[in-house]
């Protein structure tokens, strides 16, 4: 996927615990792991307003985009 969550490098950098996190924002830790591992398919702005506020961070420090390689196809 060429989208790459980096929710666990900024939750490193400001030493913030998933439990934390999650609590802070509202959503069970179960649905954090889901961002942090990349495995979610969309993110509510509202969301990653959250995110950014809590984490004192901008999208871009969440959020990166890499070009797919050949072997990836667009499938």
């Amino acid at each position: 996927m060429p989208i790459i969550v980096n929710l666990d490098v900024m939750m490193a950098k400001r030493k913030v615990r998933s439990k934390d996190l999650a609590q802070q924002l509202g959503i069970t830790e179960a649905n954090l792991s889901i961002l942090k591992t990349g495995k979610a398919k969309a993110m509510r702005f509202t969301t990653l307003e959250a995110l950014c506020e809590a984490l004192d961070c901008q999208p871009g420090d969440l959020l990166e985009y890499q070009q797919p390689t050949v072997n990836e196809g667009s499938s």
